[in-house]
């Protein structure tokens, strides 16, 4: 099981980190939300305890809940900018579908 980060994701969380003065690394997770099932969360991750995974690329921790993972796996975590525009992108192959406002998945 793995997730990994482009380059610029990597630079964006180590970015924000610093700007924090703070933290482990990027939390990554999943929750019940939306008309498709599913929503991506990101939060700041403090603490990993034992029932969390820790993958780095780039010096930069992303850690996911283990419960999380069966959701995740394979998940490449990018950054892009399309003109005004910042976010992080998430290219999850186990998602099956997506609502129209893109908020939420299914798999």
């Amino acid at each position: 099981m793995a997730i990994t980060l482009t380059e610029r994701a990597a630079k964006q969380i180590s970015k924000q980190l610093s700007r924090r003065g703070s933290g482990l690394g990027l939390k990554l997770g999943v929750k019940k939300s939306g008309c498709s099932g599913f929503a991506y969360t990101l939060d700041y991750a403090d603490a990993v305890t034992d029932e969390q995974s820790v993958f780095q690329q780039f010096g930069v921790n992303v850690i996911v809940a283990n419960s999380d993972l069966e959701f995740l796996d394979g998940t490449e975590l990018d950054y892009s900018r399309e003109g005004i525009n910042e976010a992080f992108k998430f290219n999850n192959p186990n998602v099956k579908g997506t609502c129209g406002c893109g908020e939420s998945f299914a798999v």
